[in-house]
């Protein structure tokens, strides 16, 4: 079996997510609003784009469909970047922010002793 390059996976879901746009597009043009009152709110929902800033591999694919949603469509190397983020499985850090996980100084548990004082 082939092994599928991101790349690629990134082409596949662009493709996915624009014919579920024009999917969209055929709804709203038989139902009036029903894009801007319950798809777009449900997609943006699912996105978690307030709980994950950055897409884990759930929420990529409805973040390319609501890009698509949007005056101009998703790059294709943004999706290539995103993906590579989500498959490593490291988040990224912030230039100049301190690791998640530092090692503890010398010092870090000394005021955390709550037992009673004798």
């Amino acid at each position: 079996m082939a092994e599928i390059s991101t790349q690629q996976l990134a082409e596949l879901l662009s493709g996915i997510a624009r014919a579920q746009s024009a999917i969209i597009q055929g709804i709203e043009s038989a139902m009036p609003g029903a894009r801007a009152n319950s798809i777009v709110p449900a997609l943006q929902n699912v996105a978690h784009l307030r709980d994950h800033p950055d897409p884990t591999l759930v929420d990529l694919p409805v973040r390319i469909v609501l890009a698509y949603m949007g005056r101009i469509g998703p790059d294709t190397a943004n999706i290539v970047r995103d993906l590579e983020q989500a498959l490593s499985g490291v988040a990224p850090t912030p230039a100049g922010a301190a690791p998640e996980f530092a090692a503890p100084s010398e010092t870090a548990g000394e005021n955390l002793d709550f037992t009673e004082p004798q």
